[in-house]
């Protein structure tokens, strides 16, 4: 019964949270608008905003020399979570049959090793840096630490699901999953989503300045 509703109405439940809540947030953003510049322009926002987006994957040097262990870390958790979501052969399964209708080539099982390990070992430092480290400590609240601890829940069980040996572990890992996509929308992982627009309109709007930002 209860393996039911969690394979059921609780996943279409939480999906269309998911999709409504990413939905609002974004277009909330979006219809909010900016306020109109009435300075001369310098140069392009055009430019200057496609240039942010995608320059803002190479850390600037400050951030190399004292924050590189962070730095590593955020980038082992991000590539390894994505790869686990999108190429783990599991989930290319679930996808085909329960949301796109078609599936794509898997990662070989080595890769998944080394992406899930990239991954725990990306998430639990960064959750440790930010309960240890006093600055980040201050500047966190009890949303940050919610998302870092379904995120990481989600992956364990998971990685336990693998076994196959138990219905439970699958039903778990699919309940921790629903609640993470309920939780999604209105927490700070939004910045998936919300990234693009925060580094586009800081690209627009300095390079309507003429700064190369």
């Amino acid at each position: 019964m209860i393996g039911e509703f969690i394979d059921g109405p609780l996943w279409i439940f939480a999906l269309t949270v998911f999709i409504i809540g990413v939905i609002w947030r974004v277009g909330s953003i979006v219809l909010s608008g900016v306020r109109t510049d009435l300075a001369e322009p310098k140069g392009s926002a055009g430019s200057g905003a496609f240039r942010t987006l995608f320059s803002r994957f190479i850390p600037q040097r400050t951030v190399t020399k004292r924050g590189k262990l962070q730095l590593i870390a955020g980038y082992a958790f991000h590539l390894g979570l994505f790869a686990l979501l999108f190429f783990a052969q599991p989930h290319i399964d679930f996808f085909a049959q329960r949301i796109t209708g078609f599936s794509w080539p898997a990662m070989p099982y080595w890769a998944f090793i080394v992406s899930a390990e990239l991954a725990f070992a990306g998430l639990i430092f960064l959750w440790l840096y930010r309960l240890l480290n006093p600055v980040t400590r201050l500047l966190s609240d009890l949303d940050d630490h919610i998302g870092a601890i379904l995120v990481f829940l989600v992956m364990l069980s998971g990685c336990l699901a693998l076994a196959q040996s138990f219905e439970a572990l699958r039903l778990l890992h699919l309940l921790l999953a629903e609640l993470l996509l309920l939780y999604f929308p209105f927490s700070k992982l939004m910045h998936a989503f919300t990234f693009v627009m925060s580094r586009g309109y800081t690209g627009a709007t300095m390079g309507r300045k003429g700064v190369n930002a």
